[in-house]
């Protein structure tokens, strides 16, 4: 079983930036391609970025491109950068992992694997 944790959420101000960090554990992580989802009050699930399993490719939602940036680091944790954070930003941010190899997608019927999300809140 792949388990996720994501961290590095909080309150900060219109413009500020954050680090979103999700931690896996299990199997083949390294083989799966990575997503990030975010998920505000009364509305469903939304794709923000996606990286795929050997980094060659990132997908990012319009609302964030060029503002947020997804990567992976070297002890199997993918990162969100986010930067010039919006209060239209706010929401729970939930990780997700595909099963091996394949490509990333931006339907969340695709991953396999989610995390318990971590809150940003972003005040104007």
């Amino acid at each position: 079983q792949v388990v996720l944790r994501e961290s590095g959420g909080g309150l900060v101000q219109a413009g500020d930036s954050l680090r979103l960090s999700c931690a896996a554990s299990g199997p083949f992580v390294s083989r799966r391609n990575m997503a990030w989802f975010r998920q505000a009050p009364g509305k469903e699930r939304e794709f923000v970025a996606a990286l795929s399993w050997s980094g060659a490719s990132t997908t990012y939602a319009d609302s964030v491109k060029g503002r947020f940036t997804i990567s992976r680091d070297n002890a199997l944790n993918t990162v969100l950068q986010m930067h010039n954070l919006r209060p239209e930003d706010t929401a729970v941010y939930v990780c997700a992992a595909t099963g091996q190899y394949g490509s990333p997608s931006t339907v969340p019927g695709r991953y396999n694997y989610w995390g318990q999300g971590t809150q940003v809140t972003v005040s104007s």
